[in-house]
């Protein structure tokens, strides 16, 4: 376990986090951003994925989500991937290979925020969503199909997520954050085209489909090999120049 006295204070917010609705995952990650000092790669997808979980909640098209409730679920129970992932990490659990690579990367000079931003996003959309997408049909006894009012949820927030994201990480690369100097290196453009928001999160939805009907052998030795590829791709994300 880290004994480093901000990763115990992570590990003690998380632990007594118990997210019911996206503003308090909005809570807790404003928190995160509050406590983790600008040297920690960490922070970077954190805030990344604070501003973008803000971007959603705000967007217009959010008043007309056919199942509010569904993808509200969806995001909670995501989110709680992520903060579990932190924690198991820190606690000196076994962690998967998808955030390994963002975990052991975090302190390593010489990496742009982007990197680290994408890298977070990375795991957590290859390795995360589509695990956060069984349990929620599975708790909320819904069996969503493509073309139907919860797809069509899914995909205004790929609209939404393809639109912010850009924007976003231009934020970070030119420093447009209080206190945060600018690291605009031409690196928006080349990582975006590496790595796409829409893709990710339309292979989440079927890598769900295809792991649905699995028994759990199956559905180990698939979870493992996409592990393993999203683990690769997020070195490749990290690399410096």
């Amino acid at each position: 376990m880290s004994t480093d006295l901000t990763d115990l204070a992570l590990v003690d917010l998380i632990t007594t986090a118990d997210p019911q609705s996206v503003g308090d995952v909005i809570t807790i990650m404003t928190a995160i951003d509050a406590l983790l000092p600008s040297n920690d790669g960490l922070k970077w997808f954190n805030w990344l994925y604070l501003m973008v979980t803000k971007a959603v909640l705000d967007d217009p098209a959010a008043a007309s989500f056919n199942n509010p409730h569904w993808l509200q679920r969806l995001d909670v129970i995501f989110a709680e991937f992520y903060f579990a992932a932190v924690r198991g990490f820190l606690t000196g659990r076994e962690t998967t290979s998808s955030w390994q690579a963002l975990f052991e990367a975090r302190h390593t000079a010489h990496i742009e925020r982007i990197q680290f931003a994408l890298a977070g996003m990375n795991a957590h959309i290859n390795h995360d969503l589509a695990l956060a997408l069984l349990q929620t049909n599975a708790e909320l006894n819904l069996a969503p199909v493509k073309g139907g009012p919860e797809h069509q949820d899914f995909e205004r927030v790929n609209e939404i997520l393809e639109h912010v994201l850009p924007a976003t990480l231009q934020v970070l690369a030119e420093g447009g954050i209080l206190g945060e100097l600018a690291q605009d290196t031409g690196k928006v453009g080349q990582l975006l085209a590496i790595w796409k928001v829409r893709q990710a999160r339309d292979l989440a939805w079927d890598f769900a489909d295809h792991l649905k009907p699995m028994g759990p052998l199956k559905r180990q030795l698939a979870l493992l090999t996409q592990d393993k590829l999203t683990g690769v791709i997020g070195r490749s994300l990290l690399l410096h120049s």
